[in-house]
């Protein structure tokens, strides 16, 4: 049987650059999804949900298809921190975070559409953020713009100048797609990177 369409649900172009890594055919959809958590859901799962929710989405249009979905949640004790979509939002979240050490809770979904089988992992990364002046954060905010990222840092950019240390499994997990536990769910349904 010939291998099935691989489809990245996200329209990221830091998600398609870390999933064009393992050199894999894909294409990407947008999964037009509403990211808000439900109430009282936890980070973790809501992420997981939502990356279930981006795949299968996606699934409709694409019926024999393998599609990732990936979400990410920032949290800090009960705070959680989506995208601020505006810059007095990443100013106050980044505020709220500095010297402090925030879970970056990243829900995979690889979704086979013809079957219906989801697996689903959480990977968490801990991020302790130095302890930012108000003009590091007003610096950070005017050259990055990073209003469409959970948290407001983008470790894969400036944001990493933000940071005393990042603790956690998968490197790629906190830029929003963790390779190591795709490669994991890929070879359960018998795609090989290798």
């Amino acid at each position: 049987m010939p291998q099935p369409p691989l489809i990245l649900a996200s329209t990221s172009p830091f998600r398609r650059e870390l999933l064009a890594r393992l050199g894999l055919p894909f294409t990407t959809a947008n999964p037009a999804v509403d990211e808000a958590l439900l109430p009282r859901e936890t980070p973790e799962a809501g992420a997981l949900r939502l990356s279930e929710a981006k795949a299968r989405a996606v699934a409709s249009y694409h019926p024999d298809a393998l599609i990732i979905g990936s979400d990410q949640v920032a949290c800090l004790d009960d705070k959680i921190f989506g995208k601020p979509g505006t810059h007095a939002n990443a100013f106050r979240q980044l505020q709220a975070m500095r010297g402090h050490r925030v879970n970056f809770f990243t829900g995979l979904c690889l979704l086979n559409a013809r079957s219906g089988r989801a697996h689903r992992r959480g990977v968490p990364t801990l991020v302790t953020f130095r302890d930012l002046s108000d003009e590091e954060i007003e610096t950070y905010l005017r050259k990055e713009q990073p209003y469409n990222c959970a948290g407001s840092a983008k470790s894969e950019g400036l944001g990493i100048a933000l940071i005393a240390r990042i603790d956690g499994d998968d490197p790629n997990a906190l830029i929003g797609l963790p390779l190591i536990a795709l490669c994991d769910l890929l070879r359960i349904e018998n795609i090989s990177v290798l």
